[in-house]
């Protein structure tokens, strides 16, 4: 329709043309494809409600192109306006296409075969024999030949008869059902991120986790869910495993991640142990735990010029390569008279060059464990009750302690203590490993499979099932019967001659058969 007559139209009339467009199976696959390019931002680009830290990490590398992506909504793809609107229309573009057609096949499925065309000659495929058995025979052996069709006998009169069939029916069932599908994908995609929830958490040796908001490290839901929904559950890691290949070209990479403990479902509950590797998550009811990541937490002792212990814990430091280089955060808000707070790495196989070049990590195993620390003192901000992150130190109200020009660094080995610049004492007790979680729940999880398994088998009928129309004409000539049979694909085919000869050989049979009968 051209852009002149569109204008033209009525508010009823251009109502009715743009419902008839946002319908058309065009436009359906249209938006679908648009969904799919939609999509591709959020595998390129880290996204809030899978890994913030990530996203913190890239505004860092990009300055410049961040905040035009975080204001187009790039680092939330999936819950972005324009993604939502695609994904609304390509849904009601779906129903709205279904539902008439679901009606238009529901009338086929009750409508009898169409009669038999006048000429045959002018169909696609088409043949002529003679036979001597009647008219009854004939109808009979077509009746046999063309099997489970639909049929339908139109009387010509005591000269002439005329069978009409058809088949393949279960091919436009099969295009409903690809539909529906994509549909039913859609609901339970959309339910699971309204009302479902994802986080993570990262818990060290001997520690545990229970499932409330302020445990997350980070936290992401849909807009219908109820934090007060969350399952009451606790869990506790008693030991952690991590094995890395140690020779040839993988040298360093993951061979097992295994995190085993206890956990009750809700409290007051039984205990029972579990055993979390990658893909091999842990369920409880409804929610999933899965082991995301893993890292290593030293244990630090800091004591003040008194030697009373102001701090004394295991400190999770987050890699930030393959050999597991990790950068971490202590926060000693005990210490007297200012608090303290330390910055630096952590290398679990930590080897040098020789000479003025930093130490590094050749291995992630820790095989050589080195903690490197610089250290600030005044207010680390907490008194005011202004939530921070673990991993990051606010220096805005701190005072680096200098050695020289240069900042004040402790270097430990596993072991070692170091002397502070206030008076106090350092240590690098011992090593922890840590494992990272991701707990998540989606409700209809298993709908967007079912859809898909439906989907595909909908899609192998749809591209399999031939929808055919045969008719069989019978008249009498003198002693003979003469035979016209013509078939014809709704769908066309380049085989259709060559089946038609292989139904007139099973037809012929069947003729056969009745005459040697009577």
């Amino acid at each position: 329709m051209s852009v002149n007559a569109v204008s033209e139209l009525g508010r009823r009339e251009l109502t009715r043309w743009f419902w008839r467009q946002l319908t058309s199976m065009r436009t359906a696959l249209f938006l679908l494809l648009l969904l799919a390019i939609a999509a591709v931002p959020g595998s390129l680009v880290p996204q809030r409600g899978v890994d913030a830290r990530a996203v913190e990490a890239y505004f860092l590398d990009h300055p410049d192109s961040a905040p035009t992506l975080d204001r187009l909504g790039f680092f939330s793809v999936y819950t972005s306006p324009w993604f939502s609107a695609i994904y609304l229309l390509l849904m009601v573009s779906l129903i709205g296409c279904i539902v008439p057609r679901s009606f238009v096949y529901l009338r086929a499925l009750r409508a009898r075969p169409p009669k038999a065309p006048r000429n045959f000659s002018r169909l696609p495929a088409s043949a002529s024999f003679e036979t001597a058995a009647s008219l009854d025979e004939v109808l009979a052996a077509g009746r046999q030949a063309l099997g489970r069709a639909r049929i339908d006998v139109a009387d010509g009169g005591p000269d002439m008869a005329e069978l009409s069939a058809e088949k393949g029916f279960l091919r436009e069932a099969g295009n409903l059902v690809f539909h529906i599908s994509v549909v039913v994908v859609l609901v339970g995609v959309a339910v699971g991120t309204l009302f479902g929830y994802r986080g993570a958490a990262i818990v060290t040796e001997g520690d545990g986790f229970s499932n409330v908001l302020t445990q997350y490290d980070e936290f992401g839901s849909g807009s219908l869910f109820d934090p007060e929904s969350l399952p009451p559950f606790s869990l506790d890691l008693d030991q952690f495993t991590a094995k890395f290949q140690t020779a040839g070209p993988q040298r360093g990479a993951p061979r097992l991640f295994e995190a085993k403990g206890s956990f009750a479902p809700s409290p007051g509950a039984t205990e029972r142990m579990f055993d979390i590797t990658v893909n091999h998550p842990l369920q409880i009811g409804s929610t999933s735990v899965y082991l995301v990541g893993q890292g290593y937490a030293p244990i630090i002792k800091v004591t003040d010029a008194k030697g009373n212990v102001v701090f004394n814990d295991a400190v999770p430091f987050l890699p930030t390569d393959s050999t597991y280089t990790s950068n971490g955060v202590v926060k000693v808000t005990g210490a007297e008279p200012e608090q303290l707070g330390f910055q630096g790495f952590f290398l679990p196989t930590a080897v040098t060059s020789g000479g003025a070049d930093a130490s590094f990590s050749a291995f992630p195993a820790p095989l050589n464990p080195f903690l490197g620390l610089f250290v600030w003192h005044g207010d680390l901000g907490l008194d005011d009750g202004t939530p921070q992150s673990v991993y990051i130190l606010d220096k805005s109200k701190m005072e680096q302690y200098m050695n020289g020009d240069k900042g004040f660094r402790i270097s430990l080995s596993k072991g070692q203590v170091t002397d502070l610049p206030d008076g106090g004492t350092i240590q690098f007790v011992d090593l922890k490993q840590f494992a990272r979680f991701q707990i998540s729940s989606s409700p209809l999880v298993k709908v967007p499979l079912i859809g898909i398994v439906a989907g595909l088998l909908g899609l192998v009928m749809s591209l399999s099932i031939k929808p055919r129309r045969t008719w069989i004409r019978a008249r009498r000539d003198g002693s003979r019967t003469v035979v016209d049979v013509a078939v014809l694909d709704r769908v066309p085919r380049d085989d259709l001659p060559a089946d038609l000869d292989v139904f007139l050989e099973r037809f012929r049979g069947a003729l056969d058969e009745t005459e040697e009968k009577v």
